[in-house]
């Protein structure tokens, strides 16, 4: 590498650190599994980031530079997520019950995942980036209702989001599991289901955050073979076509 090709590529980090760090991004499940996981991501980017948590603030999250906001997402009404919103340019949202308590169910994957998508619409030059779920998912198992429910609820709040005149994303992960990410995977219109890892999941939202050009697309996700930046890369370039 000559040294003319060493300036040019410190420019592009340059100016790559300097984009992200212009980006502002609010984390609804911030202190979930993949939420958190996506925070410190951003945060090594240098990029802006706040969350709603339950309690005290997290000092996990306040050493890795992000501001909190305490709140209960279940009860939080549309004037106080727009409130808590305001001053951001994405929003994500990762919080669900994992098909849990029916009632659990209703009130975060469906109710508050409105009410967020109705402040984003009050609110100018906003996205919202969705985690959700295959609706095949564990289509080979004896499902209980709980779980039925919850596939049926991630639905109809999929369905209620694309029809919000904003910019969205909605994303879709195979089954989660907590082993090391591989950097690789399968992302498009439709993927079959197997395994992703949650660190895996975290890094494509985090390049669907700084890729601004991508809107209005259900991805789905699995393993794969390619590397995530060129997936969403990918992805961005047919906006193109």
């Amino acid at each position: 590498m000559t040294s003319q090709d060493t300036i040019a590529t410190d420019e592009s980090v340059n100016e790559d650190t300097s984009a992200a760090s212009a980006v502002r991004v609010f984390i609804f499940g911030i202190t979930g599994r993949v939420g958190r996981m996506l925070a410190t991501r951003l945060r090594a980017r240098g990029v802006n980031v706040s969350g709603l948590t339950r309690s005290l603030p997290d000092p996990a999250l306040q050493a890795d530079g992000v501001t909190t906001v305490t709140g209960a997402l279940g009860v939080a009404t549309t004037e106080e997520i727009t409130a808590m919103i305001s001053d951001w340019d994405v929003v994500v949202f990762t919080a669900g019950s994992n098909a849990g308590a029916q009632s659990t169910t209703d009130a975060i994957d469906d109710a508050a995942l409105r009410r967020v998508s109705d402040s984003v619409a009050a609110t100018p030059e906003k996205r919202l980036i969705l985690l959700s779920v295959m609706p095949e998912a564990w289509r080979e198992r004896q499902l209980s209702d709980d779980e039925e429910h919850y596939f049926a609820v991630k639905k109809r709040a999929e369905v209620a989001l694309t029809r919000q005149p904003i910019d969205w994303v909605i994303l879709r992960p195979s089954l989660l599991t907590d082993d090391p990410g591989r950097g690789t995977v399968a992302l498009g219109p439709a993927e079959l289901h197997d395994e992703i890892t949650r660190e895996d999941v975290a890094a494509v939202l985090e390049a669907l955050v700084l890729e601004p050009t991508v809107n209005r697309r259900i991805l789905e996700m699995n393993t794969g073979p390619t590397a995530i930046t060129e997936a969403v890369g990918r992805i961005a370039r047919s906006y193109q076509a």
